[in-house]
């Protein structure tokens, strides 16, 4: 059963955080996000809606870093429950695909839970001073690439980095929920 998220937050901070990436370098907020557009992706390995998405979420990161986005993705799913999940997995993901932007590894959950993530994927979009601009899907077909008409999150992107207004029509990301471990 697919998740959607809750409303945005619109204009809250993105939160601190400090977390190893898949390769054990530990990085931060100021370290990964300091662009004129900043993008953190709740992702993960097993999840069908974040691998659908996962070609057009490198694509999307690759054709705007050059403009000034900032990208992370951040895995917080239980791996015990979901070996593909487990950070050696990601690692092997990250490198296979050539991710180009760092993918941290939320192990006990705490950042996931600041920023409120519900699914995988889970979007949250910030200006360039850090306030939440963005909240929502990636476009409007995560299941069928050919027949996206709207590309939402590029467009929120475009807007930050234009110094354009957002559009205040967002909606929410679908998706498999986060997988909390117990207690």
């Amino acid at each position: 059963m697919p998740v959607a998220t809750p409303a945005a937050a619109l204009g809250m901070p993105a939160p601190a955080f400090e977390l190893p990436d898949v390769f054990g370098v530990r990085r931060n907020r100021a370290d990964v996000l300091d662009g004129a557009a900043n993008l953190v992706i709740f992702f993960c390995n097993h999840c069908p809606y974040a691998q659908a998405v996962e070609g057009r979420v490198l694509t999307l990161i690759r054709d705007l870093a050059p403009t000034g986005l900032k990208a992370v993705l951040i895995a917080s799913n239980d791996w015990e429950a979901y070996p593909e999940d487990a950070p050696a997995a990601l690692q092997a993901r990250a490198i296979e695909q050539n991710y180009p932007c760092p993918y941290l590894v939320d192990e006990d959950q705490k950042v996931a839970r600041a920023f409120d993530a519900a699914c995988t994927p889970d979007c949250f979009l910030f200006d360039g001073e850090g306030k939440l601009v963005y909240r929502g899907r990636i476009d409007d077909n995560w299941k069928r690439p050919a027949q996206v008409t709207r590309h939402e999150l590029r467009e929120a992107i475009e807007a930050v980095i234009g110094h354009q207004p957002v559009d205040a029509t967002q909606h929410p990301a679908l998706g498999c929920s986060i997988k909390w471990r117990d207690g």
